[in-house]
């Protein structure tokens, strides 16, 4: 029975491996692209902001401070640059997809779609993937980690509560 976990363990381990190095590639294959902007934060950088007291974004609305430790890796790609978009939509929708990710949200407007996908277990969130694209802008963000699930909820959960009180 051990042996069984522990080559389950090893397996899902893997799977984080992969997902980290195809986020990787797409941001190593379009971060020097002309009209792109990019971002990676290192395991490094997520510990030194992990030691803050409190880490807050959107006016104090949302705490990251419980779960930035947890965090591996972060790749932005944000193009302005319409001949590489459709490209980087197709990449990004073949990592999805090879990924085993779940989706979790779609939104589609006035020719903007915007994808939401993340994979992990019930308890352990390991990928998060946001993609935006319309014809004229496209951004990828993926974050890996091994974030629990139920901090990522109680912080959803916090920062509604800090909306509604605010409003």
């Amino acid at each position: 029975m051990k042996k069984i976990i522990a080559i389950a363990a090893a397996m899902l381990l893997t799977l984080t491996a992969f997902a980290q190095k195809d986020g990787q590639k797409i941001y190593n294959k379009y971060s020097d692209a002309k009209g792109v902007s990019a971002v990676y934060m290192s395991p490094s950088m997520f510990r030194l902001m992990g030691s803050l007291p409190e880490m807050t974004v959107g006016e104090g609305e949302v705490n990251l401070t419980p779960i930035i430790s947890s965090l591996s890796g972060l790749y932005i790609i944000d193009s302005e640059n319409p001949d590489i978009n459709a490209d980087i939509k197709r990449d990004v929708e073949h990592f999805v997809k090879s990924g085993k990710y779940e989706m979790l949200m779609e939104v589609k407007e006035d020719g903007e779609v915007v994808h939401m996908f993340t994979t992990g277990t019930e308890e352990i969130v390991t990928g998060f993937v946001l993609l935006t694209y319309e014809a004229e802008s496209c951004t990828f963000i993926c974050l890996d980690g091994q974030m629990p699930r139920e901090q990522l909820e109680i912080m959803i959960s916090d920062s509604q509560k800090k909306k509604e009180v605010s409003n």
